[in-house]
Order: C-alpha cells, then structure tokens, then sequence
C-alpha cells in the first residue's frame, strides 16, 4: 500500500505547488531513486519523496508548471525540470527546492536532465532546447549541441544514405530531445525526435550523430553496460547496440505500445515502462524482452528500484509497487 504525508505549512503562495491528499495517485512523469532516496515528480508541480517507496511526503515547490524530469548526482544534490523550461535544484535531498531557471514567453518545455558533477550540468527540450550550467545549477546558458558533421559509422551503406536525406529533410526545424543518460564507460546519450540518437564521448562538450535504425521519436535510452545501450520509443520499437550506437539491432517486442523509460537492476534484470500497462523484462541484457502483465491498461511512464530492491513505478495513476 502507498500512503503519503503533507509537510506542514504556514502560508502558501499563489506560485507554489499545491499540496494535494492525492497527489501520490496524480499524474506522474519522472522518478528517481538515489542512495536510498526517492522522487517523483509530475503535473500542477507535485514533487514526491519517499525512503522505502511505500510513505511519500509531498514537498512544496516554488511552481505550478507540470514538472517532467528529476535527476539527483548524490543524496543531496538534485534538479527537476518542466514546462516552460522551469529548473528546481536542491541541495539538501529534496526537503527544499529554489526556482533557478524559468522562461514562460519561450513555450518550450525541458524534458530531462543530467549532471557530470556538482557543478557541471545539462538540460534538454523541445524544438532542440539545450541549457548548460557551470555552477551547480545556479544559472543556465541557452547553447548549441555542438553536434559534429562526422557519422559514427565505419562503413556507410544504404541505410545511412538515407539516414542523411532524412537529415537534409529535418534541419528545417529543430528535433526535441527527449532523453539523456550516461553508461558505465563515461559515453553520454541522447535520445531524440525522428529517431535521431547522439553520444558524446566528452561529457558534452561536443556530440556525434549516430546512425538511427528508425525514423519515429525515441523516448528513452538506457545503457547497459559498457558499451552496449538500448532505445526505444514509439509503437514498440525498441533497439540494442554493442558497440556505443555504431550499429543497431532490432529487438522483437510483443507491444505496439509507445515505450517510455526503462531501468537495470541490481540483479542485472532490465525493464522497460511504456503505455497502456505496458512492462517488458529482460534477463539477458536486452537481447529479449517478455511482457510482464498487469491487469490493467494504466499508462507507465516511468521506473526505479528502491534501496530495498523493490520496483516502484510511476505514471497515469501516480505512483505505484511493481508486482
């Protein structure tokens, strides 16, 4: 069972998060378990915190804006991002947040985010918005991708010559990239709009475009170890790569629902949330997935694993324990 408990609160703002008895079953986005913390975050600004995945505490944050990523470097130090490119940063495990970043006019919204560091930080959006920081958070740059012309593939073929008429056909208006997440190697990945994937072997400093195996929107990319990395994203499709995204793989999925983050165990199992009650397990490292079923039709968006091994996951209906 999932219960939730309200912070105390003396005055509320008209700009603040609104502190709701329901808020652990609300709309979720994002989840992240870090060092035996968990958050989740999602519509109305509701941000969630839990240390076993069972008692949440609802914190009250300085927005409204639906809040669609959380990432955390330690226990103490964690960034959410949203609509209307709006950053939250904390730096005492979640207790408190301070708005550091926000743009209404731009319209743009920020979809995930991802730091090196303390210090050195990226977020990513909508129609290409790429936000740096230097300073833990504290302020961010609007910035290009620095994305270099070179394909990382030794042997182009047909499928990468028609990889580049699609690019002549989409640099007429900039992709969302939707997803960022570094491997074990230190390789850092991006997954986009039009099945465009990016790697930076430099922590972002520059990116190199590698050769989609599909056109659709990627929502996810999760590393698996070294060089091996998965995408995913809409009606199913999902792809493995051994080799840092040079060359993909298919893998068979029996969903044609869109697929939405994903997760590797401790134990080295892999998961994979998507829409419609969708979850797919791997025990082979991603080379074969089965579908996990759930009994219902409620949409998950995403998955973490608490300190106590248990899978929480949130979405469509808030959050929940995976069975």
């Amino acid at each position: 069972m999932i219960a939730i408990m309200l912070l105390p609160v003396s005055v509320q703002a008209d700009d603040t998060s609104i502190m709701a008895k329901l808020a652990v079953q609300s709309m979720l986005f994002d989840g992240v378990s870090k060092e035996g913390v968990m958050t989740a975050v999602g519509e109305r600004g509701h941000v969630l915190i839990s240390y076993d995945g069972k008692n949440w505490q609802q914190i009250i944050v300085p927005t409204r804006t639906t809040l669609t990523g959380v990432y955390f470097h330690d226990k103490q130090n964690g960034w959410v991002v949203g609509h209307d490119a709006i950053i939250l940063r904390t730096t005492d495990g979640g207790k408190h947040w301070q708005k550091v970043y926000y743009d209404p006019k731009g319209e743009t919204p920020l979809f995930d985010i991802w730091f090196k560091n303390e210090k050195q930080g990226i977020a990513i959006g909508a129609y290409g918005l790429y936000l740096v920081s230097e300073d833990g958070g504290a302020s961010w740059v609007i910035s290009e991708m620095n994305v270099s012309t070179d394909k990382s593939t030794d042997d182009p073929g047909e499928e990468e010559i028609k990889a580049e008429d699609d690019d002549d056909f989409l640099d007429s208006y900039d992709l969302h990239l939707n997803s960022i997440a570094i491997s074990d190697n230190g390789k850092l990945y991006i997954a986009a709009e039009a099945g465009k994937i990016y790697r930076s072997d430099n922590s972002g400093e520059s990116w190199v475009p590698l050769a989609s195996p599909y056109v659709g929107s990627l929502f996810g990319v999760l590393p698996v170890a070294g060089e091996t990395v998965l995408v995913f994203g809409l009606r199913g499709h999902l792809f493995r790569s051994e080799d840092a995204g040079v060359n993909w793989q298919e893998i068979e999925t029996p969903t044609q629902e869109m697929l939405t983050n994903g997760v590797m165990v401790v134990d080295g199992e892999i998961y994979i949330t998507g829409l419609g009650g969708t979850i797919l397990k791997s025990s082979d490292k991603g080379q074969s997935f089965a579908l996990q079923e759930q009994g219902h039709r409620d949409g998950f968006i995403a998955i973490m694993q608490s300190s106590e091994g248990e899978l929480i996951t949130v979405g469509e209906k808030g959050v929940g324990l995976l069975q």
